[in-house]
């Protein structure tokens, strides 16, 4: 990003991508719950953003966050694997494309099908995981298809790629930026923080249980939601995940 005055200007790394971002940014505005970054512009070029100031993030801002949080996710969305509201065109999860849909499906066929399989599938073509790494995933995947953890809770309302980096903790709290929006499980979000690690975690997980209580058993699944960014890691950044993408497997195996 390059940032002129009290603007960023952030150039698009695919045909579509700007304008996806900004149809994610304000489905998540629409929740009235986490502060989200404002858009300014959009062109084919890229996205025009506020600029925001950095702060140290607070415990304080950590619980109201995890709250707000809460209310975004409890916003909802159309089904499993839906896209923003009103949008029709391609989506993505940083420079890869995410697969939408606007079928009704449970959430463990969606899960295993468009967040796990789809970018193991091209993580083993490019040889970022061996064939047998590639089986347990897959072994993994029928359980989760089955509906063996489906709970029942209706589709939240996801950041979609919430990790540490795109959470910026201003002196107003933290904000929302680079989102990949669309309706999924609530525990997705919290498990991509905990997977890459978020200041004050304890306090957001916290504010959260006191906006919308979580099932029980939710930290024992976190690997169970950390298979897709993992899978997603192994596809586009090389052998380096294919690792604990294998550790968080057999975990969920284990389950």
């Amino acid at each position: 990003m390059s940032s002129p005055g009290s603007r960023f200007f952030k150039r698009s790394a695919s045909p579509g991508a700007a304008a996806a971002e900004a149809a994610g940014l304000e489905w998540l505005r629409e929740a009235r719950g986490a502060r989200v970054v404002r858009v300014l512009g959009v062109s084919d070029d890229g996205i025009e953003l506020e600029a925001l100031s950095h702060a140290r993030p607070t415990a304080t801002a950590a619980r109201a966050f995890g709250a707000a949080l809460a209310r975004t996710h409890d916003a909802g969305a159309a089904s499993f694997g839906a896209p923003p509201d009103g949008w029709a065109g391609p989506c993505f999860l940083g420079r890869q494309e995410l697969p939408v849909s606007s079928g009704e499906r449970p959430w463990g066929e969606f899960y295993a099908s468009d967040r796990v399989l789809f970018y193991l599938d091209r993580a083993e073509r490019r040889g970022h995981v061996t064939s047998d790494e590639a089986a347990l995933v897959r072994r993994a995947c029928e359980r989760i298809a089955s509906g063996e953890f489906d709970d029942g809770d209706r589709p939240s309302r996801l950041h979609g790629d919430l990790w540490n980096g795109n959470v910026v903790w201003t002196a107003e709290g933290a904000v929302l930026i680079d989102p990949a929006a669309h309706g999924g499980h609530r525990e997705t979000d919290l498990a991509m923080l905990d997977l890459f690690g978020c200041p004050h975690l304890d306090e957001i997980v916290t504010g959260y249980q006191e906006s919308h209580p979580l099932r029980t058993g939710w930290r024992e699944r976190l690997p169970l939601h950390q298979l897709h960014p993992l899978a997603v890691h192994a596809a586009s950044h090389g052998r380096s995940y294919a690792a604990p993408l294998a550790s968080a497997t057999r975990t969920v195996l284990a389950l």
